[in-house]
């Protein structure tokens, strides 16, 4: 469970707002000018940081065995539904670049590797499921290229280059 707070409750009265952590796992701190921050004990911090690695590793072995690999395909489409738009093999590459991030994951401390692939696999299938956009990204039309002019800092010549 997790309780929220504003970060002038923490700063007014720290003794009692650390105290809440108490019955929750972490605290939401709410700020008006900047991000919301989450406050924890190190001690859940490492457990979260443990249960990541074990994950990781647990999909990396299940990826080395046929019947591995079919267990984590076949939980794609109910864990990430946009899944449906890709083709079979980008949800297979999908399935291989999860499971290599989430393994690399735990070495780095850091899931925003995770985050980040999901994010542009999420992006990829939101373009195969509108064909409009689909066929606008696929279709190289000369109609549709034209030449720009970039000026080089380094030299007075300009270069052209193709859109």
């Amino acid at each position: 469970m997790s309780v929220e707070t504003n970060l002038s409750d923490l700063l007014n009265k720290p003794k009692v707002t650390l105290a809440r952590l108490t019955g929750a796992r972490r605290i939401r701190i709410r700020r008006r000018d900047g991000e919301d921050l989450v406050l924890t004990t190190a001690a859940r911090a490492e457990q979260d940081s443990t249960v990541l690695g074990v994950t990781g590793r647990m999909f990396v072995e299940m990826m080395r065995t046929p019947e591995g690999r079919t267990l984590v395909l076949d939980a794609l489409p109910a864990t990430f539904p946009w899944v449906r738009y890709l083709p079979a093999r980008d949800v297979r590459e999908f399935s291989v670049d999860l499971v290599g991030a989430l393994g690399a994951s735990a070495d780095l401390d850091s899931t925003a590797a995770v985050a980040q692939l999901i994010t542009e696999w999420r992006h990829t299938a939101e373009v195969y499921a509108d064909r409009e956009l689909y066929t606008a990204l696929t279709t190289d039309s000369d109609a549709e290229r034209r030449t720009v002019w970039i000026d080089q800092p380094s030299t007075s010549h300009p270069k052209t280059t193709d859109l």
